[in-house]
């Protein structure tokens, strides 16, 4: 039997969500333990990783379009291709039938076997998922920090489960152990992640510690870490305990990502959400009175199966009455292996596209109508980066997820919390003074 290949440099691809980065960074941390490093392109990589997303068709078609890339580049030099994540669990062994380039396949509990195979060490499978910190490069301001995996929901389009399993929930210590040393490595900016973050629910010290309790416990240890972000909430989990805990830490940030995915209180039966149209008002009601400065996002889905001319209205106008500052819009998109592929009245693709026209006509009305309010009022960065684009301009984001741009006019370091004020708009990009 021939021993096992040892690899030295490696080329990672990340597609999907903030949960496949997490993942990758901490793969990453791992293999570069294992004594490998990063190549500067593919093609000097003696291995290369794919963490794949299966969200959504488009992103599969993507993955096959690499795979294609990395066969054609394995007739010119020897190479290990290995594929991960989310598609990889749900196509599993079809990945090697398929796919003669794909020489591993490893699914979403997978992940940690990825070094030791590479580095020539034990390939033994756990089928548990392990939480593993983030890898945070020099240099960074903002990270990840995963605190459950899974879902429960079983939303009718949504594949997560089946690829995730079912939610679990990370040990408090080990996320306040993470969030000391990404402190002291000079982050300032941490978003927690999960499938359905405000279902995390861990017992604790005898006790059912949730997701409002540790975003609390959070806030109150975090010194030089400004703003707390998380992503993704379920509008159903949403509870009026968590809306106090934003309104009442100064280090949770008052902008949020909450997906309403439909404004029909019957499509989003049928989509099995669990809240309906009047509740989803109610929670961002509750949450505007609790939190007058807070910011919104969210997702919005269209052409699900079943949806009425009358549905898709009903879409448009709850856009309409919350004004979200921005939205991830795209239509339905049959997944095989979720029950809205069975669903009866599925919509022609000339339908589902040209509502989704209509809703991002909509929406980008609205955006530029929030930024335009906001030009000429002052606020505070986090410096991010210089920019590309000239060495005497940096670049920003407010608390509000806004990207900001400027010239200091005095010393300047990324990482810090700099005044500016905002004079104008350039695409979703605002021009600022910096005050000094």
């Amino acid at each position: 039997m021939d021993a096992p290949k040892i690899h030295t440099s490696y080329w990672m691809e990340t597609y999907g969500c903030q949960m496949n980065t997490a993942e990758s960074n901490a793969l990453e941390a791992a293999l570069q333990a294992a004594g490998m490093k990063p190549a500067k392109s593919a093609e000097e990589a003696d291995c290369a990783i794919l963490n794949t997303c299966s969200v959504r068709k488009t992103a599969e078609n993507r993955i096959w379009g690499r795979i294609g890339f990395f066969q054609h580049l394995k007739e010119t030099r020897k190479m290990t291709l290995v594929v991960t994540g989310c598609m990889a669990e749900r196509l599993g062994e079809e990945f090697l039938r398929e796919a003669p380039a794909v020489d591993h396949v490893m699914g979403t509990n997978d992940k940690q076997r990825i070094a030791a195979l590479l580095s020539g060490g034990s390939d033994e499978r756990d089928v548990r998922y392990t939480f593993t910190e983030s890898y945070h490069k020099e240099g960074d301001v903002k990270s990840y920090v995963p605190i459950m995996n899974g879902c429960n929901n079983f939303c009718t389009y949504c594949i997560v489960p089946y690829v995730r399993g079912r939610e679990i929930s990370r040990s408090p210590q080990s996320i306040f152990d993470e969030i000391d040393r990404l402190e002291q490595s000079g982050v300032r900016e941490i978003t927690l992640l999960g499938q359905n973050v405000n279902s995390y629910d861990f017992t604790w010290q005898g006790n059912s510690l949730r997701f409002p309790d540790l975003l609390a416990d959070i806030a109150s240890r975090v010194d030089s870490v400004r703003w707390i972000r998380f992503e993704s909430p379920h509008p159903k989990d949403f509870s009026d305990e968590l809306i106090q805990v934003i309104a009442r830490e100064p280090a949770v940030a008052k902008h949020l990502h909450i997906p309403v995915q439909s404004g029909s209180s019957k499509i989003l039966g049928l989509m099995n959400r669990r809240y309906d149209r009047e509740r989803y008002v109610q929670l961002i009601s509750k949450l505007r009175s609790a939190v007058p400065t807070v910011t919104l996002t969210t997702d919005a889905m269209v052409g699900f199966p079943g949806e009425s001319e009358e549905d898709f209205l009903q879409t448009l106008s709850l856009m309409e009455e919350i004004r979200f500052l921005e939205a991830f819009m795209y239509y339905f998109n049959p997944r095989e292996g979720t029950k809205a592929v069975e669903m009866p009245d599925q919509l022609p693709a000339e339908v589902r596209m040209e509502r989704l026209q209509r809703l991002i006509t909509l929406q980008r009305s609205i955006t530029h109508a929030h930024k335009m309010q906001r030009c000429a009022g002052k606020t505070e960065v986090l410096v991010e980066q210089v920019s590309k684009r000239s060495a005497t301009e940096y670049l920003g984001r407010t608390e509000h997820d806004e990207m900001v741009v400027f010239k200091p006019r005095a010393n300047v370091a990324v990482g810090e919390f700099v005044p500016v004020a905002l004079q104008g708009l350039v695409g979703n990009t605002y021009n600022a003074e910096h005050l000094v």
